[in-house]
């Protein structure tokens, strides 16, 4: 069964083009370690909880727009022995892609896929 990597970040809306690049650089290496797929939404319709919500989450300020986002492995053992590779690519060190957000504030997380229709 596949496996999920998730994320929700906040990305300063002015970075939004530096963060499709920095995507765009990043998604060609995750692939090649073995991602099927990978998948960047910009937020549009995000609201503000009153006891949670995504902004909420990753204290989102004004001048910021949540970002959800979704790397597909074919299995959780593939993720596993990418991930070090990935960690150790030359590609993806923050001084030749650095994030053009918060990482702090990035909430990350592995998924068994338990149902897909």
């Amino acid at each position: 069964m596949t496996y999920v990597d998730g994320f929700v970040a906040a990305v300063p809306t002015a970075n939004r083009e530096q963060y499709l690049q920095h995507v765009r650089a990043c998604a060609a290496v995750f692939k090649e370690y073995g991602a099927l797929k990978l998948v960047e939404c910009w937020g549009d319709d995000v609201p503000d909880g009153e006891v949670t919500s995504f902004p909420m989450a990753v204290k989102c300020q004004p001048e910021e727009t949540v970002v959800f986002g979704w790397f597909l492995w074919p299995s959780r053992e593939a993720r596993e022995q990418a991930m070090p590779k990935l960690m150790e690519d030359p590609r993806l060190q923050p001084d030749v892609n650095p994030m053009p957000f918060d990482g702090k504030r990035l909430l990350y997380g592995g998924f068994e896929v338990i149902f897909d229709e």
